[in-house]
């Protein structure tokens, strides 16, 4: 292939950043909704930015826009005035102060992006964040430039009763023609990427929620009509997030109504604008029958998060999306306490932190790795990750561990105080925290602009005589693309010490005072090498190490099977006993991917599952706390323990050991299954404790089905026909749909009967065939396609079968590469239509340079037939060309 084939892509670098030219201090727009064409009316109250030169032209983005008239201070410009290109206008020479009308017309049932204005079950919605804003009218396009919104909506009644748009309704009318108006003002100042609009006829519920200081909120959630008895939910959530953020950090709501809107096609969860949250269906709709408890803790988690971007995001947000991770980060910390606060804080912070280690870890050692505030970019939209959202979570969580939380709360008081209104940087947030607590960041900084992820290595020396506990500490960090050599980072690592009987030591430096001692003791990790020693140690003791996850680091320490026996059974801390049993297991999947069998000892497959039942079994745990400790690791994690990754071994291995967990515990997994179906018999809850005991439950139910006998089959679909709540049928037939069984066609075609109007539990059909464990999944994929309810320009659609079908890793990477060539067919055709979507699903190829030759010779082939595409987005471009890096020429430029 000849680099001359492939598009020209421009390079955006951090480095490069310069100032708005000009500010738009207000901004009035007027839409005539209309079919075929959407007209946008746009007037624009603009100043020269003090550091600007006269003469100094001013550039607007717009993209695929129908551009009328414009006016300059009510004058139409000649051709001479203004340039036109396909990325937007400049209006060559303006005055200082200025005010500029522009007219652009839309055909918005032809917009398949899910960005801009675009049309979804009839109803007009908008997606502006990153760059969608250009696609509606012509305007600076960047988060620095803030304006206050004025906006008018005119449409036809009797198809769009429902109007709405950022802030609080000022005006509303009947017109001619059977069409109506309303006009929305945002008294708050905001970039355009938080403007937001939507129009059709919807039902709703109303709420009101009283502020902490008095003030009366109206609180509506909007959805299609007939789902309104679905959004109890959603708004109890809400309420919760509202006075959460009140008590925790005394952030209350700043306007009179807070909206959110569910729409069926969306590409993302959900979107903070000002005022009037939009979301994707699926993190709104719940009921018992049609939303798991994974489904009501999504929403409560969403509703929350995009409620706290108010602050963390609207009233201060990024001076450039080089920031993503000011908000994103700072905000999903947010959402974490929050939803610890409201459930299991320990069984929050085990799935956390797993998160972080089998998804972001794995971008960290990808060729996308990039640092949490990246340094350069192609398309925007490929760096809503792992790495900015959750690393950049826990770099937030690493600040509060260092200056402490009281601090951390004073911070961000401070911040507000100094940056509302503002489009700030990473720095000034630190700045913030710097001036409450006095903490040098300058090293801590590295975390923004570093990829990758730091190894920590331990290692212990008893020192008997002196009573010492020794532990030296060193850390590196391997390269990443364009990032060679890492200066060192500066991270909290907490810890314990137990003794041989598992009880707390406590822990005192050498050299500190002679206070009080504690049981857990958080170390500064600044350098490449590190001494600790403790004193008062009166017994070898075992190390309890990145207590709490304390710091996205890999953590390398030679610990004994005995060692973690005992973290296992005795650590107060949670994680590190989850850490125990994940260790543990992964040696003995280790072991057995070697071919290896261990005869005795805790790895032996019968001890480590009476360990593991143990834990099952103990009620001084929370249900949540034991399921997620007791788990086997998913392949994602197993497959990694080996280079070249091999996926069929790793798939074997692993389903021999939980067929060998099933054998040795059947009848105490069958005992713990009906305490606590007996426990679970009332109708449906979700609260902590219930939705604990259903997870445990279906661990249970899971182990037992591993060996695929009939009478765990049996057990599975009685589940499945008895229980009228969506945890547990879906759990049944996702067990099932791994099963050749009569059971299993006749569980699916009762599921379809039943939900087939709705297009949402529709989904979750679709994405549990798309994950069944059987070698023919991949035909089962293709026969889906063609289902008459499944809808090839449905983000949500594409989702559940594709990307759901690329996470089961073992037949995705089928030896015969078929899928590789299915889905780069598929990151083809949905690049046509929907840029975003595609290139999440080209991310399912970045794994390609750890795989196995063959696999990877035919991966290569379907990587290089994707770049060669003919109109190629500039998002799916970047995903591919990276993956392929030093092996194919890419075509970037820097220089434009």
């Amino acid at each position: 292939m000849q680099t001359t084939s492939l598009p020209k892509h421009k390079l955006i670098y951090l480095k490069d950043y310069k100032e708005p030219a000009y500010l738009v201090p207000r901004t009035t727009l007027h839409f005539d909704i209309a079919e075929p064409c959407t007209t946008v009316r746009s007037r624009l109250e603009v100043v020269r930015n003090s550091s600007t030169l006269a003469g100094t032209p001013f550039f607007l983005n717009g993209e695929d826009l129908a551009c009328g008239t414009i006016k300059l201070n009510h004058t139409v410009l000649s051709p001479q005035q203004f340039e036109l290109s396909a990325k937007g206008l400049t209006i060559t020479d303006p005055p200082a102060e200025f005010e500029l009308e522009i007219e652009t017309k839309l055909e918005v049932s032809q917009n398949k992006s899910g960005e801009g204005l675009y049309r979804s079950k009839g109803l007009y919605c908008t997606q502006m964040e990153a760059e969608g804003f250009r696609r509606v009218t012509y305007f600076p396009d960047r988060p620095d430039v803030l304006s206050c919104f004025t906006t008018t909506i005119v449409a036809e009644r009797a198809t769009c009763p429902v109007l709405l748009s950022n802030g609080n309704l000022i005006d509303s009318g009947e017109l001619a023609s059977g069409r109506h108006f309303c006009t929305w003002q945002d008294p708050f100042p905001k970039p355009c990427y938080l403007f937001a609009l939507v129009a059709g006829d919807l039902g709703y519920i109303q709420d009101r929620f009283v502020t902490q200081s008095g003030k009366t909120v109206t609180l509506r959630v909007y959805v299609e009509k007939g789902n309104e008895p679905r959004c109890a939910h959603a708004m109890s959530s809400l309420k919760k997030a509202m006075r959460w953020d009140e008590q925790v950090f005394g952030l209350e709501y700043d306007l009179d109504l807070f909206m959110i809107v569910a729409v069926s096609d969306f590409n993302f969860g959900a979107m903070e604008n000002k005022g009037l949250n939009v979301f994707n269906a699926a993190y709104v709709l719940a009921d018992a029958s049609s939303a798991s408890d994974r489904d009501f803790d999504s929403i409560e988690r969403v509703v929350a998060h995009e409620y706290f971007h108010n602050w963390t995001g609207n009233r201060v947000t990024c001076r450039d999306w080089f920031q993503l991770t000011l908000k994103e980060g700072l905000t999903v910390f947010r959402d974490q306490e929050f939803s610890a606060d409201m459930a299991s804080r320990a069984a929050k912070r085990i799935g956390d932190a797993h998160y972080i280690k089998t998804a972001q870890f794995l971008e960290d050692s990808g060729p996308n790795a990039h640092p949490i505030r990246p340094e350069s970019y192609i398309e925007i939209n490929n760096f809503y990750t792992n790495t900015v959202y959750s690393k950049g979570a826990e770099v937030i969580r690493m600040v509060e561990t260092l200056i402490g939380r009281d601090n951390f709360i004073k911070g961000i008081k401070k911040y507000f105080e100094l940056y509302d209104g503002k489009a700030v940087t990473t720095e000034d947030f630190l700045h913030a925290m710097a001036i409450v607590s006095g903490f040098d960041f300058s090293q801590f900084c590295r975390w923004y602009d570093q990829a990758g992820t730091p190894v920590c290595e331990i290692k212990g020396r008893y020192l008997a005589e002196q009573s010492i506990y020794e532990l030296s500490v060193s850390q590196t960090c391997p390269p990443t693309p364009g990032q060679a050599v890492k200066a060192t980072f500066f991270f909290p690592l907490s810890l314990g010490l137990l003794d041989s009987s598992g009880r707390e030591l406590p822990l005192q430096l050498e050299g500190e005072p002679a206070t009080s001692p504690g049981f857990t003791k958080i170390l500064h990790i600044s350098q490449p090498q590190q001494t600790f020693r403790f004193v008062g140690i009166k017994n070898q003791p075992v190390p309890s190490l990145l207590r709490g996850f304390s710091a996205p680091v890999k953590l390398k320490y030679d610990y004994s099977e005995a060692e973690l026996g005992l973290l296992l059974r005795h650590d107060s801390d949670a994680y590190s006993r989850y850490e125990a049993a994940q260790n543990l297991m992964f040696k003995h999947l280790n072991m057995r991917l070697e071919g290896v069998e261990a005869k005795e000892g805790l790895l032996h497959e019968g001890t480590l599952a009476e360990l593991l039942l143990q834990v099952m079994e103990d009620d001084t745990l929370e249900p949540a706390v034991r399921s997620v400790i007791a788990a086997p690791p998913p392949l994602s994690a197993v497959v990694e323990l080996k280079t070249p990754l091999d996926h069929k071994a790793s798939r074997l291995a692993l389903d021999e050991f939980r067929k060998s967990f099933s054998r040795f515990g059947k009848t105490r997994l069958e005992s713990i299954y009906e305490r606590i179906q007996n426990q679970l018999n009332k109708p449906y809850t979700f609260d902590a404790e219930s939705a604990g005991r259903r997870a445990l439950k279906n661990l249970a139910l899971a182990l037992l089905l591993a060996t695929q006998e009939q009478d765990a089959i049996d057990l599975a679909y009685r589940q499945f026909k008895s229980n009228h709540n969506m945890t547990d049928v879906g759990a049944a037939l996702a067990l099932l749909c791994n099963t050749e069984s009569e059971e299993k066609f006749e569980a699916l075609e009762a599921f379809r009967k039943r939900w087939q109007n709705d297009s949402l539990v529709m989904d979750k059909w679709f994405a549990l065939q798309a994950a069944a464990n059987i070698p023919n999944v991949l035909d089962t994929v293709k026969t889906l396609e063609r289902h008459p309810l499944f809808d090839r320009f449905n983000p949500n659609k594409i989702r559940a079968l594709y990307s759901t079908f690329t996470q089961n890793l073992a037949y995705f990477h089928d030896e015969s590469g078929a899928a590789y060539a299915f889905i780069a067919d598929k990151v083809i055709e949905i690049d046509e239509f929907n840029n975003h979507v595609a290139a999440r699903l080209a991310g399912a190829f970045t794994r390609y340079k750890k795989l196995m030759p063959g696999h990877k010779q035919k991966m290569q082939s379907e990587l290089k037939r994707i770049l060669a595409a003919p109109r190629i987005s500039r998002g799916v471009f970047e995903i591919v060309s990276k993956t392929l890096q030093d092996d194919e020429p890419t075509n970037v430029d820097a220089q434009e």
